[in-house]
């Protein structure tokens, strides 16, 4: 059955409304340093039961005809944390409309439900907090000078759909190669099939004010909570959160020597595809250093979701130095598929392709990559949000692949 309320008398809302009035105002005070509706919640929650009280009683009054007095709705509309909570105060009377809008007897408890006489009476619900993936991207300023690198002409570059390859070494080729295809394809055998590696593990960023960490040398630290590694991890992660197994080699092959860290780089990815010949995949995270001509250091950016992710490169080697490569051409339509994708939804995220005489370790495997996550001068959070999309682009190219990836037109 419905349940209706009995009409007040006009003295005993005038008493209510003037209750209300004073509870509104110092609910507005209480909570004025507040920056959400749960942290104003959890402050009324210590101080304020007799006012939340009031302003509980008075905003039941809503369902049944009355409206708050204008100084109360006044107080509210200048409170940002009690609008906050707005839509779930509409939310519920919505659900209290549908609710009385059943016919007597339509609805039955579920199993385990307790019938009662009729609805509870509405009370101001805490909204849930949003999840990580609805909050808005904020990162600390850094105070580097940013810049967002871009081909302003095709000229001296080679050009395949929306990616440019600046071609560095002694080896040529044009545009005709790059179909979309590549040899790379993830191993069926049991096993991880992406190894992450550092060969210059120790490089790090410029972190904001407050969050600087103990440096090894300039732009670096052994310290992997801030350097290359912790963004070799937010890429393991995405890939994980896809199904796809990594292997992470966290050590730091250019401390405490940098002169001889890709021969350390490349004998522990030798070793690990011996022990896991699952790996199909090879990829050796790296950040650059760039600095203008004047020698001071800036960040290269793209703006991603309203904040700069870094920009990332690829950095291909050939057997342009001598030592033997013969899959390097793989390697490079392999970048330039997985570039060809980033770009699709990111234009700016991708400086060119850089091809160069030496090898860097990509003779392992035909799916061997080099990439730069951004600059020195770019901050930790802008590599790691760079991190997470190619973590996805990597996920999206090898799990999806297109028509051309797959050899079909």
């Amino acid at each position: 059955m419905t349940i209706r309320r009995r009409p007040r008398p006009q003295w005993r809302r005038r008493v209510t409304a003037l209750l209300a009035s004073a509870a509104i105002i110092y609910v507005v005070a209480a909570t004025a340093a507040s920056t959400d509706f749960s942290s104003a919640w959890e402050i009324l929650g210590k101080q304020g039961q007799l006012a939340l009280s009031i302003l509980r009683g008075q905003l039941e009054g809503m369902w049944s005809g009355g409206t708050l007095p204008a100084g109360a709705a006044l107080a509210i509309g200048q409170s940002p944390v009690l609008l906050s909570g707005r839509e779930a105060v509409l939310e519920l009377r919505r659900t209290e409309e549908e609710d009385d809008s059943v016919p007597p007897g339509a609805g039955k408890p579920a199993d385990g439900e307790e019938e009662t006489g009729g609805p509870e009476a509405p009370s101001v619900p805490i909204p849930e907090e949003p999840s990580q993936a609805e909050m808005p991207l904020v990162f600390a300023d850094n105070g580097v000078q940013a810049r967002t690198l871009t081909p302003s002409s095709p000229e001296g570059y080679v050009v395949t759909g929306d990616v440019y390859i600046n071609n560095r070494s002694d080896k040529s080729f044009d545009a005709d190669m790059f179909d979309g295809s590549f040899a790379a394809r993830l191993s069926e055998e049991e096993g991880p099939k992406v190894l992450i590696v550092h060969t210059h593990g120790s490089e790090a960023y410029t972190m904001p004010p407050g969050q600087e960490y103990e440096a090894t040398s300039e732009s670096r630290t052994t310290d992997c909570d801030f350097n290359v590694v912790r963004v070799g991890g937010e890429i393991a992660a995405v890939l994980e959160e896809a199904g796809i197994e990594v292997l992470h080699d966290t050590a730091l092959h250019d401390y405490p020597e940098y002169s001889g860290a890709y021969g350390r780089s490349l004998t522990a990815a030798e070793k690990a595809m011996e022990e896991h010949p699952s790996i199909s995949l090879v990829l050796d995270v790296h950040r650059d250093a760039i600095s203008d001509a004047d020698g001071s250091p800036y960040k290269v950016v793209s703006g991603v979701a309203g904040v700069n992710a870094a920009q990332m490169s690829f950095i291909i080697g050939t057997d342009g130095g001598g030592l033997e490569h013969p899959d390097w051409q793989e390697n490079l339509k392999l970048a330039a598929a997985l570039q060809q994708r980033l770009l699709e939804d990111y234009p700016t995220l991708m400086r060119p392709i850089s091809v160069r005489n030496s090898r860097y370790n990509q003779h392992v495997s035909p799916g061997a990559l080099l990439v730069e996550m951004g600059a020195a001068g770019n901050s930790l959070d802008e590599a790691l949000l760079s991190a997470r999309l190619l973590g996805e682009a990597l996920a999206e190219t090898f799990l999806r692949p297109s028509q051309a990836d797959d050899g079909s037109k």
